[in-house]
């Protein structure tokens, strides 16, 4: 690339700068700034919406630990949960809880969401700025790559990505962005808008007490029946303090493939476009109030995430595999999808997400 003279207008881009010891990529333009940890698994832990200088991601209790300076007080298979501080993360090959694939032990959202990215800067430009980032997984023969860029005057990062299975033998997998939002953007609730058709609430799960729905049942979009029998609406994700919750669910049969998370309050939101072929399901997990006690908790989250997935449920890749959901990759395949991630102003509900990253409002 040709690299432009430093300047403070405009799109711009740097893989010069440093949080806590890890490499880190900013891109920015004139209503966003987007930052990504390349040290700890091209994690995004800024999506800072500038006209209200809010970020719209959940930043956890503990802050950013960089996981190569800091040991574990016990060694285990899931470091994960030890390192979560909210943010976006990408996770592959394994959803939820460890596991042990063909000899490969691969812990809770393993194995790419701690470990180094490569990073190349592509464009760098008033009008476009991009960035190529990729990663080899320690365990399984897994390369992604992918493009992350913006352009001037739009308040969307746009994410083209490629996954190759460069292994001998065919490879099942899940492969989730796991995007998580929490206050100050969630203090006065929220609304969430996506076109699914069917909602399903995961069975029990022990130490995962009080939940919103009724276990292991399903309903639709956004209905599922309460604990005490009545339906639920879980587009509605109540203000801070008002429900000490805990909630694991599935959105799913997506007629297009997008999703929105508004505070009609603060008249602000955040959407994502993607391809609803890839990413069939929506994870929706919530921690609301600080009512989540115990490890990792401690009673101080207020937290919902709304990721999209190819695969279900939370219990990890071998049972994915034994209902149908797992991708399978055969040796040498390749397959390419892109992302839009939008932050907007307006109170209204979402209609839909264009691939541009234009938000198109509900009439009503």
């Amino acid at each position: 690339m040709t690299f432009s003279p430093p300047r403070n207008h405009g799109c711009r881009i740097s893989d010069e700068w440093s949080y806590r010891g890890m490499r880190t990529l900013v891109l920015e333009n004139e209503t966003l700034r987007v930052t990504v940890l390349l040290d700890r698994g091209s994690d995004i832990v800024e999506f800072r919406y500038k006209p209200l200088d809010l970020d719209l991601l959940h930043f956890g209790p503990q802050g950013v630990r960089n996981p190569t300076q800091e040991t574990p007080s016990a060694y285990t298979d899931s470091p994960y949960l030890d390192f979560f501080n909210g943010g976006w993360n990408e996770i592959l090959p394994n959803g939820g809880s460890p596991v042990v694939y063909k000899g490969a032990v691969l812990g809770q959202h393993g194995e790419i969401s701690l470990i180094p990215w490569r990073c190349n800067l592509l464009e760098d430009s008033p009008e476009r700025v991009a960035a190529r980032l990729w990663v080899r997984p320690l365990r399984t023969p897994f390369c992604l790559e992918k493009t992350l860029w913006m352009e001037a005057g739009k308040a969307a990062l746009f994410i083209d990505e490629r996954l190759t299975n460069e292994g001998g033998e065919s490879m099942p997998l899940m492969w989730g962005h796991h995007i998580a939002f929490g206050r100050p953007f969630l203090e006065e609730g929220a609304l969430i808008d996506m076109p699914a058709r069917r909602f399903i609430v995961h069975p029990p799960m022990p130490d995962y007490e009080p939940r919103r729905f009724q276990p292991g049942s399903e309903g639709i979009w956004p209905h599922a029946p309460m604990l005490d029998g009545a339906q639920g609406d879980a587009s509605q994700v109540p203000p801070y303090g008002d429900d000490k919750t805990q909630e694991m669910g599935y959105a799913t049969d997506f007629e297009d493939g997008w999703y929105a998370i508004t505070n009609p309050v603060r008249r602000v939101g955040f959407g994502i476009r993607f391809d609803p072929a890839i990413f069939r399901y929506v994870w929706y997990w919530q921690q609301l109030g600080d009512g989540a006690e115990g490890y990792p908790w401690w009673g101080r989250t207020h937290v919902a995430a709304l990721e999209p997935w190819s695969s279900y449920p939370t219990d990890g890749l071998t049972e994915a595999i034994r209902n149908g959901t797992a991708l399978t990759l055969t040796p040498g395949q390749v397959i390419e999808t892109s992302l839009c991630a939008v932050a907007y102003a307006g109170a209204k509900r979402v209609g839909n997400i264009t691939e541009h990253g234009d938000i198109e409002f509900s009439p009503s």
